[in-house]
C-alpha cells in the first residue's frame, strides 16, 4: 500500500473516530483497496517491476529482517510486493491484508513465479496466531485506524521476533508541498505518465480516521510503536529507495515526487 494521503491529525497512541464505527470503517477501506485492485499493479513501484528498485528494496529487507528461512507476516501485503520478494529470499510467508481481491493478485501472482504464501484476509488488528520471527509492513501504517492496537496485535503474534516498518512522509500541508503536488500532477498529465499511483483517493471523513495519515515527522510512529510495548526500537532512512525510486521517473518529476522513506525496526 502506498497512498499519499490528504491531511489528517495525528493524536498521540489512540485513535480519533469521526462518526464511524471500527466495523463500519474497516468495510469501507477494504471496498477502496478491492476497487484498487484492478489498476495497482499499473505501477512500477506497486507491482515491483522496476529492477532498480528491487533491488533497493531486497537490500532493504535483508538488512532488516533475521535471516532466512525466518517465519515472516507480511500485514498489509497488498498484492504481494514485499511477500514475493521475502519468498523468492527464501522466506516462510504469511501474508494478511484486509482486501480479498488484493490478496487474490498475490496468491495469482506467487503462482506464477512458483513460490509459496499464505494468505490471510482480515484487518491488521486480528494477525494469524504465528509464532512468527518477524513482522514486516511496507506504506500501511499511516493507513490504520488504530495503528496502537495492530502493532500491539503483532506483538503478541511474535513475541519473541522483530517488528518491520518501511514508511514514509508522505503528507506535506505546506504551500510548498501543495505546489509540489500540483505541478507534479500536470508534468505525468503532460507526458502520459499516470497522475496517481491509485484509482483515487480516500473520502476526507475516512482520512481524518487514521491517526498518522498527516504525520511529517516520523515521531508520532515511533511513539506508537513504543506504546505498543516493542524495544529498542531504530531508524534508518532509504536513500536506496528513494534514489531507485527518482530514477525510474522523468527527470524534474523525480525530483519533485519523491518523499522521505525510512526504516523502523524494534524487537519484542
Amino acid at each position: 500500500m502506498g497512498l499519499a494521503p490528504p491531511r489528517a491529525r495525528y493524536r498521540g497512541g489512540s485513535t480519533r473516530r469521526r462518526n464511524m464505527t471500527n466495523d463500519d470503517l474497516h468495510e469501507r477501506l477494504a471496498r477502496w483497496w478491492d476497487d484498487d485492485a484492478d489498476t495497482y499493479d499499473s505501477s512500477a513501484s506497486h507491482a515491483g517491476t522496476d529492477p532498480v528498485e528491487q533491488a533497493a528494496w531486497r537490500a532493504a529487507v535483508l538488512r532488516a529482517l533475521p535471516p532466512a528461512p525466518a517465519s515472516v507476516l507480511d500485514a498489509g501485503a497488498g498484492t504481494g510486493t514485499l511477500s514475493l520478494l521475502a519468498a523468492e529470499l527464501g522466506y516462510t510467508v504469511t501474508s494478511l491484508d484486509l482486501s480479498p481481491r488484493m490478496l487474490a493478485r498475490a496468491e495469482q501472482k506467487a503462482a506464477e513465479r512458483g513460490l509459496q504464501l499464505r494468505a490471510v484476509v482480515g484487518p491488521a488488528t486480528e494477525p494469524p496466531s504465528g509464532p512468527f520471527d518477524a513482522v514486516v509492513a511496507r506504506h500501511l501504517v499511516w493507513t490504520l485506524p488504530d495503528p496502537v492496537a495492530a502493532l500491539t496485535a503483532w506483538h503478541a503474534v511474535a513475541p519473541q521476533g522483530r517488528l518491520v516498518l518501511f514508511e514514509g512522509l508522505w503528507a506535506d500541508p505546506s504551500t510548498l508541498g501543495r505546489a509540489r503536488r500540483e505541478v507534479t500532477r500536470a508534468l505525468r498529465s503532460a507526458t502520459g505518465a499516470h497522475a496517481h499511483d491509485h484509482h483515487g483517493e480516500y473520502d476526507p471523513d475516512v482520512t481524518a480516521s487514521l491517526p498518522l495519515a498527516s504525520q511529517t515527522t516520523p515521531q508520532p510512529m515511533l511513539a506508537a510503536v513504543e506504546e505498543a510495548g516493542w524495544r529498542r526500537i531504530r531508524i534508518e532512512r532509504l536513500p536506496d529507495v528513494e534514489w531507485a525510486r527518482r530514477l525510474a521517473e522523468p527527470p524534474v518529476i523525480g525530483a519533485l515526487a519523491g518523499r522521505p522513506q525510512f526504516a523502523i525496526t524494534a524487537d519484542a
